[in-house]
């Protein structure tokens, strides 16, 4: 009787995926980010769990860069970790939010929504701040684009 019982509550287990941990979102993208410092434009994936975002953009089968975004980091394969608004004035601007990269990635608003148009598709925001930042941004079914004429920044994800 104690198999029977063990025996069910494994598979129970087994089935229903039990471990406490969400599962991943895995979406196949081509991705391009283009800053200054940063040109990447591949195929890649970006694997979003409740706790951090995961982006490895790839070239010829090789993994050239990858990301991993967390609540307080953003680690990336070539460098360190560093705290996201160090990371944003590395390689983005010091004047964007720390949540940015994190935002586009996971395909919601920046800067606390501000310029939030909502469409049939998703929404576009467009952001300026004199002499700082000139951003439009959408979110539309497959896929997402940020652009800053300013700083010259064009973060890309087009589902595949």
């Amino acid at each position: 009787m104690i198999k029977k019982i063990i025996l069910a509550l494994g598979t129970t287990w087994m089935i229903s995926g039990c471990t406490g941990i969400q599962p991943e979102k895995q979406e196949s993208a081509f991705i391009v980010i283009k800053s200054e410092k940063m040109k990447y434009a591949d195929m890649g994936f970006i694997y979003n769990s409740a706790s951090n975002v995961k982006i490895d953009i790839y070239a010829a089968g090789q993994s050239m860069v990858q990301l991993d975004i967390n609540a307080q980091n953003i680690c990336m394969s070539l460098f360190k970790c560093m705290e996201k608004k160090d990371f944003n004035e590395q390689f983005l601007h010091a004047a964007y939010p720390e949540t940015l990269l994190e935002n586009i990635f996971r395909a919601k608003p920046i800067f606390n929504q501000e310029g939030l148009i909502k469409t049939v598709e998703g929404f576009t925001q467009n952001i300026k701040k004199e002499a700082l930042y000139d951003i439009t941004y959408s979110v539309v079914s497959g896929g997402r684009t940020f652009r800053d004429r300013i700083n010259n920044i064009l973060i890309k994800v087009r589902e595949q």
